[in-house]
C-alpha cells in the first residue's frame, strides 16, 4: 500500500515539473497570447485608429447591418420667428399719421390695428355720435372754432364715432384742457377715465419690408418694436 502511495505521489510531482517547464504545451490547449496571435486569421488587416479628446468612441456595426439615422434638431428660421411684427402702442393722433406713412409698404390685409386698453389716462372727448358723417360734421364744426388738434375714434370700441380731443397722464391736466376747450365754444366735450391706445401688426413681411418699417419707426421714437403675442 506505501508503495501505491509513494508512486502516485512521484506521479504528481513529476507532472507538475513537465507543466512548469512547458513540456505539455503541445497536449494542451493553447492560452497565451503569442499562441493567440498566431492563430488570428489576417493579423496584418488591424488598424489602430486614434480617438479625439471630445469625440466618443463607437462600436463598429458588423456587416450587412445597417446604421441607426442620426436625430437631427432643425432650428427655426428667421423668417418663421419674425413672422409677426407689431408696433405700439400709439395714441389716436400718433396712430392716425403712423398708419399714413405705412400706406407706402403697400401691405394690404397683411395690416391690421390691435385695440390695447389703457386706464391710467385721462381722455377729453366728445360722446359717440350717431353715425361717421355725424362724427365728421361735428369734426367740421370743431375746425370752425380754430380746433385742429383732434381725432375722430374709428376703431370697434366703445368710444367709436366719438372724437378725442386729448390725453393727458393727469386729471387735473385734462380739466384744464377742458375748460380752455369750453373758452372757444365747445360745450359737449367731457373728461373721462381711460381711453385706447392702437398698435399696428404686420404679418409675413420680408427683410426689405422691415428695413422700411424700421426707418418709418424712427420718426416715433416712444414706440416699441416687438413680435406679436
Amino acid at each position: 500500500m506505501l508503495k501505491i502511495l509513494f508512486g502516485l505521489l512521484l506521479a504528481i510531482n513529476g507532472g507538475l515539473i513537465a507543466f512548469q517547464q512547458g513540456w505539455l504545451d503541445t497536449l494542451l490547449p493553447a492560452s497565451r497570447e503569442p499562441s493567440r496571435m498566431t492563430q488570428q486569421l489576417h493579423p496584418e488587416q488591424l488598424t489602430l485608429v486614434a480617438l479625439s479628446e471630445n469625440r466618443p468612441a463607437t462600436t463598429p456595426l458588423p456587416a450587412g447591418v445597417p446604421a441607426a439615422p442620426s436625430a437631427t434638431v432643425s432650428e427655426p428660421s428667421a423668417a418663421a420667428a419674425a413672422s409677426c411684427t407689431e408696433v405700439g402702442n400709439f395714441d389716436a393722433a400718433e396712430a392716425q399719421r403712423f398708419e399714413s406713412r405705412l400706406a407706402s409698404l403697400s401691405l394690404g390685409e397683411r395690416l391690421t390695428r390691435r385695440t390695447v386698453p389703457d386706464n391710467t389716462r385721462h381722455i377729453v372727448y366728445i360722446p359717440p355720435l350717431a353715425s361717421k358723417e355725424a362724427a365728421e360734421k361735428k369734426a367740421a364744426e370743431l375746425r370752425q372754432f380754430g380746433i385742429e388738434d383732434f381725432f375722430v375714434i374709428q376703431d370697434n370700441s366703445p368710444l367709436q364715432w366719438g372724437i378725442s380731443l386729448g390725453v393727458f397722464k393727469t386729471d387735473e391736466a385734462a380739466r384744464n384742457h377742458l375748460a380752455a376747450l369750453n373758452k372757444k365754444g365747445v360745450r359737449s366735450a367731457k373728461v373721462g377715465l381711460g381711453g385706447n391706445r392702437v398698435a399696428f401688426q404686420m404679418r409675413g413681411i420680408d427683410a426689405a419690408t422691415k428695413n422700411s418699417l424700421d426707418k418709418i419707426r424712427e420718426d416715433f421714437p416712444r414706440q416699441q418694436l416687438r413680435d406679436c403675442a
